[in-house]
């Protein structure tokens, strides 16, 4: 009975709301253009497979547009909305109505896929019962529709949650996908449809539930865009010295970054992509298909349904190898230029194996995402996979990179090789470490005494390298050890002591960013540039005049250079032997001191109670005025790296701070002179 009356009211609804229309002139009803809007998205359903596109709800929309249309606003007279009933919203005049569907219905969207799920007032659920019980004299509930499964929602964030769960069931594709930039092509022979995503000119292929691990082989985190585009750009530096290299992505999943690599520097590299999933390997393969890239012993041209479809039929852009095998065990078989180890989670199961078969002043590059652990949330897990204990500090972002540098030094050092970090990032959901591998006894020494415990104050949080035979005590130059009771200091590590960046690799970084078109990650490159000479300059020069020779550990890179600078290098790019290397090791010593300092203070955790601080760019000026090396963090929006101890670091900030009650006190005293006067 109460379906009755609920249809009933609907349809008078309606029949009112023709009539008024009707009066008002030509205009197309509401229901007119809902009809309209459903056959157009019936016939576009031949394009891209959809199930309910018949049943498509007029308060999902993809523009504003879209839901004016519902109206004829260019018209004269009274109009009612086409998403609130009679009772609730009376007929008014097109500016009125304007602004009503723009403040009620569509500034309190949900969005999915490219499509608007506006709210809706019209009896579309059933009625709330009043206090009475009732249903007939309830009210209207407010409500999302969803444009997965059509289903009624009334709160905001229920339908959030609701489509999270679509979502992790596979259950992606949008009823109505409209004009979305994502591509969805025929259903898969298990049923579900594969999405496409380009990244970086790069297409790939995505199964519905690529976001949760659990439940897919085929992972593919979008968030890690940033990582992706750093070791394309390392790898690009690499390409500059010699070529052609042999390049490893060790964990595929769905093959982008080893696609990437391939597709942009083409000849210049050979590039492997493993993976133990058999899943995994068929959707790389078919990837490359998609970027018409030629699997190594497949056909010489893009493999398709009879040649089907494909753009090019020619020769292929690049070729890749595709093996399905264990990281571990390829990495033993085979000597690599370069290898980029993204497991989920921890990489210290593998960095053995890939020290064991790295070239010469190759490169590893490896991204942790294993935050919990390396961000102090679970410290008996650092403890087992990094060998370091270490606490929550203000610092804690650099101590997770200096900790994975350490492991990785250690790892190199077992295997008679020592590295020069190149890079190192830490951001809210990886850690990535760039480092060139060394070979010889001597080199692995050097990065072994790198390996240093950290001594660190619970109490003001001072911290500094711990030197052998040192006490703990008389270690900090902080006094809280000796005005508090008991032992305020604690040891944390062994960590990476050394630099963490490489200024002259950065700014080649920088370089192969810009001819890539990679805006994203220019400013991130820019601040690291900063942070490796600790300055605070922000004019940049990534142009040919900035390349010049740069010396990594005693060896000369070759870069690009102009003409009249260019001198005399070594084309192979080797170890410099005799006099020459002697010169180049008492240079590296003498610019030992033009190192960045280690860690960082917050300026907000070590601000004054009851001081108003200076800004950030201003108290960076105080800094460099006092004499010292000042520069922003990429760890830390509100740190400054320097090398002022602590106490140092608050005297600065407590001469330029201004007391809170300033104004206050100058107002009072203005109001107590007029009074008097």
């Amino acid at each position: 009975m109460a379906e009755l009356k609920e249809a009933d009211a609907a349809q008078l609804h309606q029949e009112d709301v023709d009539i008024k229309r009707a009066d008002g002139g030509d205009a197309p009803s509401a229901g007119g253009r809902a009809a309209e809007e459903t056959s157009e998205a019936a016939a576009d359903g031949d394009a891209k497979p959809s199930t309910t596109t018949t049943e498509r709800h007029v308060s999902i929309q993809t523009k504003l547009e879209g839901l004016e249309t519902l109206v004829d606003l260019n018209g004269a007279g009274r109009k009612s909305c086409p998403l609130c009933p009679e009772e609730k919203f009376k007929a008014c005049y097109s500016h009125k109505l304007r602004r009503h569907l723009q403040n009620l219905h569509w500034k309190v969207y949900v969005e999915f896929e490219g499509q608007r799920m506006c709210i809706c007032h019209l009896p579309c659920r059933h009625l709330k019962p009043s206090l009475s019980g009732d249903q007939t004299s309830g009210r209207h509930v407010a409500h999302y529709h969803c444009v997965v499964c059509s289903v009624t929602i009334a709160r905001k964030t229920d339908m959030i949650s609701h489509l999270k769960r679509h979502v992790n069931k596979g259950e992606t594709e949008a009823s109505y996908s409209g004009s979305s930039d994502v591509a969805f092509e025929e259903p898969a022979p298990s049923g579900q449809a594969f999405e496409i995503m380009k990244e970086l000119g790069t297409n790939v292929q995505l199964l519905p539930n690529h976001t949760t691990p659990q439940k897919s082989d085929t992972y593919f985190n979008r968030k890690m865009k940033t990582n992706r585009q750093l070791v394309f750009c390392s790898l690009a530096v690499l390409v500059e010295e010699r070529n052609p290299l042999e390049c490893l992505d060790a964990f595929g999943a769905t093959g982008i970054m080893g696609l990437q690599w391939a597709k942009h520097l083409r000849n210049a590299v050979k590039v492997t992509i493993t993976d133990i999933s058999e899943t995994c390997v068929k959707m790389i393969k078919e990837n490359c298909e998609l970027n018409h890239i030629r699997v190594d012993g497949g056909s010489r041209g893009p493999r398709g349904p009879d040649g089907a479809g494909s753009e090019v039929k020619g020769v292929p852009i690049a070729t890749v190898e595709v093996a399905k095998m264990d990281a571990n065990v390829i990495m033993h078989l085979r000597p690599f230029d370069y290898i980029h180890l993204d497991p989920y989670g921890t990489a210290v199961n593998y960095l053995d194996a890939a020290f064991r078969n790295v070239r010469n002043l190759g490169i590893v590059s490896v991204t942790s995402t294993d935050t919990g652990s390396l961000y102090s949330k679970s410290p008996n897990v650092t403890l087992r996979h990094y060998g370091c204990h270490i606490v929550r500090t203000e610092y804690y972002k650099e101590l997770a990179a200096r900790m994975v540098v350490a492991t990785v030094a250690r790892a190199a050092a077992r295997c008679n090789k020592g590295i020069e970090v190149l890079l190192a990032v830490a951001l809210e959901h990886f850690v990535l470490v760039v480092v060139r591998v060394l070979r010889g006894p001597t080199q692995a020494d050097e990065s072994a005494k790198k390996l240093r415990k950290l001594v660190h104050c619970q109490w003001c949080e001072e911290r500094v390298f711990l030197k052998q035979g040192n006490m703990v005590d008389d270690t900090l130059p902080c006094n809280c050890h000796g005005s508090l009771p008991g032992k305020t200091a604690v040891q944390l590590g062994p960590l990476w002591c050394g630099p963490l960046f490489n200024t002259g690799f950065l700014r080649r970084m920088l370089s192969a960013a810009v001819q890539h078109s990679m805006d994203d990650i220019q400013p991130l490159v820019k601040t690291l540039i900063c942070e490796s000479e600790c300055t605070t300059l922000k004019s940049l020069v990534h142009g040919s005049l900035a390349l010049t020779n740069q010396v990594e550990c005693g060896v000369v890179i070759k870069t690009l250079q102009s003409g009249e600078e260019s001198g005399p290098a070594d084309p192979s790019g080797k170890r410099k032997t005799g006099e020459d290397s002697g010169n180049i090791v008492k240079k590296l010593k003498s610019d030992a001191s033009l190192e960045h300092p280690p860690f960082y203070y917050s300026i907000h955790r070590h601000s004054i109670r009851g001081m108003n601080m200076p800004k950030l760019n201003k108290f960076l000026q105080y800094l460099t005025e006092a004499g010292f090396r000042v520069s922003r963090t990429h760890f830390d929006p509100t740190g400054v790296r320097t090398d002022a101890t602590l106490k140092q670091f608050k005297s600065v900030l407590t001469k330029y701070s201004v007391p809170t009650y300033t104004n206050a006190t100058a107002t009072q005293t203005s109001v107590s002179t007029e009074k008097t006067a």
